[in-house]
């Protein structure tokens, strides 16, 4: 029972000055981070690991040299806005390298059995990156480029994706939207940026059927997301059978996170993680990474890391910002499961 942590310090070199999106989200959760394997976990449950930056053969697995040269020539110069919400400086696309890195190094260390899970600190975050295109504070797809590393060098053909960000995964459905070995799977809150997954959204082609978009209603908490992951998400990860389970877990869907009006607590992100946990021994022999995306509120980015890392070992941690202000939508989200669980014939 195992855990190994990645994180380069080189990831605060990203720098982004007045922006949701700052160094400290790094630089306070890796404090608290720290404190609590040092004081509140059993003696070595944890290991701590410096990444290495991403190769360019992995990360032209999903992005094309094209773009990288453009983003690499656009931060020599100084950097800037790449686009209405994406701020690059000078040392952007080395600390995106190295958050990429992150993400497979953390592959690595659950494929060749050196740790159960692992949870990568990626800064800047993935998941809304297209293969030539920086969207929404995001470079290069971590959750992405992990899933390509991972079939392309361990054999593994099939792998799971849930995203329980605030906001919806667009990137990553993209990248994946006709693919049959890539099931995604994403609870995002419903209205919010960028506006894209739709319930009906569920795949093309070959992989008709292997997205599953879960359209949260403001409000919804740790009750709502509960359910929502045992009537829906784990049936439908169930029925896939992957061989390795990847989380793009964004804290950002908690209640206190100036970006949304979600209501997950800090307990709920534990107790989530411990249903990916038991997801995954039951269907891929415990093989889980965890990748960092959102979360701008430095209170609940870090405890919910904090309760994360808890549960991956085991252990659970107190939730020090309580529950959610929120009333539970429960009759929506009971119309979302029901209209889920047939639009997905679980």
């Amino acid at each position: 029972m195992t855990l190994s942590i990645f994180h380069h310090p080189d990831c605060l070199m990203h720098e982004t000055g007045d922006h949701p999106e700052r160094a400290e989200r790094l630089s306070v959760s890796l404090r608290r981070l720290e404190n609590l394997t040092n004081t509140q976990l059993p003696l070595n449950a944890v290991s701590w690991q410096v990444a290495s930056a991403i190769t360019d053969e992995a990360l032209q697995r999903v992005h094309p040299a094209s773009y990288t040269a453009m983003l690499q020539a656009f931060c020599a110069s100084g950097g800037g806005r790449l686009d209405e919400d994406t701020v690059a400086s000078a040392g952007s696309e080395h600390a995106a390298r190295l958050s990429a890195g992150c993400a497979i190094d953390a592959v690595n260390a659950v494929l060749k059995d050196q740790a159960e899970s692992a949870l990568a600190l990626c800064r800047p975050p993935g998941h809304h990156a297209l293969p030539d295109r920086s969207m929404g504070f995001c470079f290069y797809n971590n959750a992405a480029l992990a899933v390509r590393h991972a079939q392309a060098i361990a054999g593994i053909t099939k792998v799971a994706v849930i995203d329980w960000d605030l906001h919806h995964g667009n990137g990553t459905e993209a990248i994946f939207y006709n693919d049959p070995d890539v099931l995604f799977v994403s609870t995002h809150q419903d209205p919010n940026w960028p506006g894209t997954g739709a319930l009906n959204d569920i795949g093309t082609q070959g992989g008709l059927g292997t997205t599953v978009n879960l359209p949260m209603p403001i409000g919804s908490g740790d009750q709502s997301y509960m359910t929502v992951f045992q009537n829906v998400i784990a049936p439908a990860v169930a029925r896939f059978q992957p061989e390795l389970l990847i989380v793009s877990a964004g804290y950002d869907a908690h209640w206190a996170d100036p970006l949304g009006r979600l209501g997950l607590s800090v307990a709920g992100f534990g107790t989530l993680t411990r249903e990916v946990r038991a997801l995954a021994r039951q269907l891929c022999e415990g093989r889980l990474v965890l990748v960092l995306e959102g979360g701008y509120d430095l209170s609940a980015l870090s405890w919910g890391l904090t309760a994360t890392a808890a549960a991956l070992v085991g252990a659970q941690v107190a939730d020090p910002l309580g529950k959610s202000p929120y009333p539970e939508p429960t009759a929506a989200v009971d119309q979302l499961i029901q209209a889920a669980r047939e639009r997905h014939q679980l």
